[in-house]
């Protein structure tokens, strides 16, 4: 009489015995289908992973389910393991996290004619560095240049792939085996652990701390000012604020200075909004036009924050330091791809009628977005929200305040509007409100919303089109059914 375990050794042999050959599998129509969808290459190497596994599931003793143990299930489960495969990785998201600009969520959103402008540039070859009016070989910087200075005043620009980029460019080009001197307030740390000591280091430039954090006045700079010096900075700092006791020096005020000794003034503004926000009742942010005016020679700024446009990083400034920056050897590792360049302009040529900025520019567009609109959205999306999360969850009106993000503004918010859910039952509404939220990252197209308080909040303020949030709700009540 068998034992229990040689029972599973004999079922599992005869098993074995039942699986078709790899070639015999593939010929089933079911799995024709796949090839023809998938690929001959991808569908046999999933099947022959399939068949691995399941072997030495068999060998191994492990409970298999009879009803999938057929050419049926085996190809069901091929298809899934393709489609798996196939899966994009990059998806677009519905933003309701109430930050407008999210790094983790690919920051500024491009314009519909930005977007129609890379359509047809990609579609074909372009003259990303061919002179169209000599007929040989041109710069890929020319063809947003002129953009730029035009916009920013500036006698030259040169563009590269962001403003980490163009801050380590210009340090390198132009105080590479220098000094640079910085106001020890100024040594910030952005997303990632990017630090400006460390780049002053990697840009080979040896920093030179002036003043302490709160207070660094003019002599600190004179001071420090020597034959070594290659450049005095100027950084924003725009992700953080220090308040109370404090003293800093204006590009204004530094500008003589710098100008009097022969030194060049670098300035990094981080955010890179070309246009004064405050007419829309926003938060001021430092413009490049503002601080070329004051003496800035050199000036550094993103593309893909405030600007509304890809990931970039423009440098703009005195022409002759522009020079020295674009002839740097490193500036070729840094430069920008045909795709960004053609975004880049698309959103340029659109500073040239600020007066439909608000209507083409979705991040501003969103910024400047009246909260009685906001609260429209949300109180029409109350009752199908609250019948989609269902009786474990209660939906309620909220006023929010929405942060513009990405380092700019942080301690500035903008006033907004939208919805509050709420696990009803005390106990375990932690475990509630994970398991909404995962929900919500789960659609087809997924809703990121944030957790704060005992409440998962949705902020409405970057919802435009309505219907791509309330045609998933039938698909949200069963994933939390």
């Amino acid at each position: 009489m068998n034992t229990p375990a040689e029972s599973i050794v004999n079922g599992s042999a005869a098993m074995l015995k039942q699986l078709p050959s790899l070639d015999r599998f593939l010929k089933l129509t079911d799995c024709s289908i796949l090839t023809e969808q998938f690929g001959v290459s991808l569908v046999t190497e999933q099947a022959r992973g399939l068949f691995s596994a399941l072997r030495a599931s068999l060998l191994a003793g492990a409970p298999i389910d009879l009803k999938s143990f057929n050419e049926a299930g085996w190809a069901a489960q091929l298809r899934a393991q393709c489609e798996t495969v196939c899966a994009p990785r990059m998806r677009s998201v519905i933003n309701l996290t109430g930050t407008v600009i999210h790094t983790n969520l690919g920051r500024a959103v491009l314009s519909e004619s930005a977007m129609a402008f890379v359509d047809a540039m990609m579609r074909g070859p372009n003259n990303l560095e061919y002179d169209l009016s000599i007929g040989s070989r041109g710069d890929r910087d020319s063809i947003v240049e002129e953009l730029i200075c035009r916009i920013t005043g500036a006698e030259a620009a040169t563009v590269v792939n962001n403003n980490a980029a163009a801050v380590l460019l210009s340090i390198a080009a132009l105080a590479g085996g220098k000094e640079s001197i910085v106001s020890r307030g100024e040594l910030v740390e952005i997303g990632g652990a990017f630090r400006m000591p460390d780049v002053m280091s990697s840009a080979g430039s040896k920093l030179v701390e002036v003043g302490t954090t709160n207070r660094t006045h003019l002599r600190d700079y004179a001071q420090a000012i020597n034959a070594n010096t290659g450049i005095i900075m100027k950084v924003h700092t725009s992700n953080y604020v220090v308040q109370g006791f404090t003293q800093s020096v204006s590009e204004a005020d530094l500008a003589p200075l710098a100008r009097e000794r022969g030194v060049p003034l670098v300035s990094d503004l981080g955010s890179g909004a070309l246009v004064d926000l405050s007419q829309w009742g926003l938060p001021k942010e430092p413009l490049p036009q503002e601080a070329l005016k004051d003496g800035c020679d050199v000036v550094t700024f993103s593309g893909d924050k405030l600007l509304g446009g890809p990931q970039a990083g423009i440098i703009v400034g005195r022409k002759d330091l522009i020079e020295t920056i674009r002839r740097f050897p490193m500036k070729r590792a840094l430069r920008l791809s045909k795709l960004p360049f053609a975004a880049l302009e698309a959103t340029l040529r659109l500073y040239l009628h600020p007066e439909t900025l608000l209507q083409e520019l979705p991040t501003l567009r969103w910024l400047t977005r009246p909260v009685a609109d906001i609260e429209t959205i949300a109180a029409g999306l109350l009752e199908p929200l609250q019948s989609a999360v269902g009786a474990r969850y209660r939906v309620e009106m909220a006023q929010l305040k929405s942060q513009i993000g990405s380092g700019s503004l942080p301690v500035e918010v903008i006033p907004s509007a939208g919805l509050k859910i709420k696990p009803v039952e005390v106990k375990k509404r932690g475990t509630a409100l994970e398991a909404l939220s995962e929900a919500l990252r789960g659609l087809p197209v997924p809703i990121i919303a944030r957790i704060a308080d005992d409440a998962l909040w949705m902020d409405l303020r970057c919802l435009e089109r309505v219907d791509e949030l309330t045609r998933q709700l039938p698909a949200l009540q069963e994933r939390l059914a």
